[in-house]
């Protein structure tokens, strides 16, 4: 295992679901940018860092057929087949690291909340970019989450890179155009608050 994954297993190993800052009971601006992207339920969404967020389960009620939930941690990844139950043979789980994945397949809709300001190399940020470019297909959207210039330094022990739309459009290069970007401020379980930026871009080519 990555000293990565064995940070985030770990992470998962001794914490509750609801004890993580960044638990959402509703992913509510996620949802709605997917679904502004695309209405389609045969539409194929890849969730970069998913871990055991809920988005998969809302997305699962929407009557999305064609889902995959990519994480460090298999930890994460267990605790969300475990609360969805049967429905989650349906779900592609894929244990990896985004800087070193393979992708198999295209993708309409590439999520991500909260993995991307991780890399802090730019290296590593390159290398995330590579797969995303090989995976999202034209037309396809990209909708990625971080810390806004105003949030967080760190999260769960570790710095982050904070973004906004114009250094995350920096990041992706000029062939994904922003659709929207919105503002949230998060409350964590135990009521702090976090700067979040959402920004969906779509490819041209």
């Amino acid at each position: 295992m990555s000293d990565r994954s064995t940070h985030w297993d770990n992470v998962y190993a001794t914490k509750g679901e609801t004890e993580v800052s960044w638990f959402q009971d509703s992913p509510a601006i996620s949802l709605d940018m997917i679904r502004s992207a695309s209405p389609d339920h045969g539409t194929a969404i890849i969730d970069i860092g998913g871990g055991a967020s809920r988005l998969v389960d809302a997305l699962l009620r929407d009557g999305y057929r064609d889902l995959a939930v990519l994480d460090l941690s298999a930890n994460a990844l267990e605790a969300a087949r475990r609360r969805i139950g049967a429905a989650a043979s349906t779900v592609d789980w894929i244990v990896a690291d985004i800087t070193t994945w393979q992708p198999s397949k295209s993708c309409d809709v590439w999520h991500d909340r909260a993995a991307f300001h991780f890399l802090t190399d730019p290296h590593d940020r390159a290398a995330y970019v590579q797969r995303l470019r090989s995976t999202v297909a034209p037309g396809g959207h990209v909708i990625i989450a971080t810390f806004a210039p105003d949030g967080p330094e760190k999260c769960s022990g570790l710095p982050v890179q904070r973004h906004d739309s114009a250094s995350l459009a920096a990041e992706l290069g000029p062939e994904f155009e922003l659709v929207e970007t919105r503002s949230e401020v998060h409350h964590t379980p135990w009521d702090s608050t976090q700067a979040f930026q959402f920004s969906r871009f779509r490819r041209a080519r």
